[in-house]
């Protein structure tokens, strides 16, 4: 059974705008799945319709076989954790163990169990110590892992991401990213929204390329990169590692076209040893 399902989802704005039409998206219990559009592509309005925050103007969102209704709004955002892109917006406790503790406490669980579980999010996300920290005297990156934090303490099934390598110097952006692989091998799906082309091949098994509100491309991180034109029409480009050996070849190399930085210098030092040899 999908974790999640949308049908023909189409959500048009109260002022008019059309920001989805027609999304088809599938997420497999257990995998990343990148939704990676420009800005202004719908991907925010897409995520806030997967645990509920938006109804859709027509279409279905499925969680667990189960379409989102009005009446399981609390269940589907249990299994749904939902982490904006700005942190801030999520963030208002006057401590990090308060801001943390906010969703299991509202859940009705025990004082030793939230306890339980606010040391158990920091843990994992690698904020200990900051319990009693000021969310307000965070950095950007620090602030984004307490709001995670906040989202795992509520035990979700599915962790889904708006850009949650925006803001971030690339040394944040390489915690993140290490973080988001940690919630994979816990078990946690996940579903990134993103512009970052350079992400996606390090984390997704599949891809989702949206465009003004539609799906144009699916498949895996080699599929969707397969097709440079629909990238250029997306507004967006090949990541950097697949942009280099794209030049080599110009350049007369045989190289194959990989799309991390690791498999890229695999590549460069496989042709190097054929020249050699």
């Amino acid at each position: 059974m999908h974790i999640i399902e949308t049908r023909r989802l189409c959500y048009r704005y109260p002022d008019g705008t059309v920001a989805l039409s027609g999304v088809d998206l599938i997420v497999q219990r257990g995998e990343a799945v990148a939704v990676l559009g420009a800005n202004g592509a719908g991907k925010t309005t897409l995520l806030k319709h997967l645990n509920g925050l938006l109804t859709p103007t027509s279409g279905k969102v499925l969680v667990a076989g189960e379409e989102i209704t009005k009446h399981n709004l609390l269940w589907v955002r249990r299994l749904v954790g939902l982490v904006f892109q700005n942190p801030e917006e999520q963030l208002f406790a006057p401590s990090v163990a308060e801001d943390v503790a906010f969703g299991p406490r509202n859940l009705g669980l025990s004082e030793d169990v939230v306890h339980h579980r606010v040391e158990e999010a920091l843990r994992l996300v690698g904020m200990q110590g900051y319990e009693q920290r000021a969310p307000h005297h965070l950095s950007y990156g620090e602030k984004k892992r307490v709001a995670i934090a906040g989202v795992l303490a509520m035990e979700p099934q599915v962790m889904v991401l708006d850009e949650p390598t925006s803001g971030l110097d690339p040394a944040g952006a390489e915690e993140l990213l290490s973080l988001l692989h940690r919630l994979r091998r816990l078990g946690l799906s996940l579903v990134v929204a993103t512009h970052d082309v350079d992400l996606v091949p390090e984390l997704a098994d599949r891809v989702y390329l949206l465009h003004q509100g539609r799906v144009v491309a699916a498949g895996t991180p080699e599929e969707v990169f397969a097709e440079p034109a629909s990238l250029e029409k997306c507004h967006l480009r090949l990541p950097c590692a697949a942009r280099l050996l794209a030049m080599l070849r110009e350049m007369g190399f045989e190289v194959e076209i990989k799309l991390t930085a690791r498999e890229a210098a695999k590549e460069v030092a496989r042709h190097l040893g054929d020249i050699r040899g």
